[in-house]
């Protein structure tokens, strides 16, 4: 069965950047497990799984425009500390998550802390960034009418109604 939209596929895969250095990978873990054609994944790697098979091997460069996106400047800003209440030590590198004003969940990044200046960067870690895959399909089935209504998949794997 081959991969397209409306398909339930499981994937391993390990992910690295520009160097070779490892970001995030599913070796070990269960595979990823995604629907197809519902932009479950990004849509550099969505498009060149389309068409392939279980127990294909692949690697993908997905380009940011295809990943997370290109950086964007007026997402890095510089904040006063109180901003972060309750918050008694910021370092750099912190991540938390903050509610943007269209209720959409942001995930925010320190990248300096000056003070009570605080500079930062609501971009995607990896925005920016070229992504290199390292993809395994382990299997591909047809996604149930619930499934693709719902744009996700449920059972195992399903990560929305834990």
């Amino acid at each position: 069965m081959i991969i397209e939209d409306a398909r339930v596929v499981s994937i391993h895969y390990t992910l690295t950047d520009e160097d070779g250095e490892e970001i995030d990978s599913s070796i070990g873990q269960d595979p990823l497990v995604y629907l197809h054609g519902a932009s479950n994944i990004i849509p550099g790697l969505e498009k060149e799984l389309t068409g392939k098979k279980a127990g294909d091997k692949l690697k993908v460069i997905v380009q940011p425009e295809d990943g997370y996106g290109e950086m964007d400047p007026e997402l890095i800003q510089v904040v006063d500390r109180d901003a972060f209440e309750g918050v008694e030590d910021l370092e750099e590198g912190m991540e938390f998550q903050a509610q943007g004003e269209d209720g959409h969940v942001q995930r925010i990044t320190i990248m300096d802390v000056d003070g009570d200046e605080i500079t930062i960067n609501g971009n995607h870690p990896l925005a920016g960034q070229v992504l290199h895959f390292d993809v395994s399909i382990e299997a591909v089935r047809e996604a149930t009418p619930d499934e693709v209504a719902h744009g996700h998949i449920h059972g195992d794997g399903c990560h929305h109604h834990h």
